[in-house]
């Protein structure tokens, strides 16, 4: 019998340009409602952590040598796990109302509501839809 040593994520690391944690915040607690947690105070101007519920945080960082802005390619990303379809289709109408107000903030893309969503297609994937933030950190959103 094979033993499972993970049960989930402690924490997802998103890397931002420095200087940019303000701006983080504004999407991170003000659009997706993280709740925002106190950083280790020697590092309090360089990282910015989040609870996201369940015991989960994402952290938001500005590494010296990270390159922006990211691969806007990239797949790699966090994909958060939404409590209801209609919470998840109210996320997506509050994400892309965010993208149009066009702020500092807002998303550089995300799936525009009763639109095809920009993952994978498939009977395999579950109801879902994907936004890149400010930084280009790609972000999926799935039941």
């Amino acid at each position: 019998m094979t033993t499972q040593f993970i049960g989930g994520y402690a924490h997802v690391n998103l890397t931002v340009p420095a200087g940019t944690l303000p701006i983080a915040n504004e999407f991170y607690e003000g659009v997706l409602n993280f709740r925002v947690i106190p950083v280790p105070s020697l590092q309090k101007d360089t990282l910015a952590w989040y609870d996201v519920g369940g015991g989960q945080q994402l952290h938001v960082s500005h590494p010296k040598d990270a390159t922006f802005p990211i691969d806007p390619i990239s797949s790699r990303h966090p994909c958060f796990k939404v409590l209801s379809m209609e919470l998840l289709n109210e996320l997506r109408e509050r994400i892309w109302a965010f993208k149009q107000e066009g702020k500092a903030s807002a998303p550089l893309d995300a799936d525009a509501p009763g639109m095809v969503d920009s993952g994978a297609q498939g009977p395999e994937y579950p109801k879902r839809f994907f936004c890149r933030d400010y930084a280009g950190n790609r972000l999926e959103f799935t039941l």
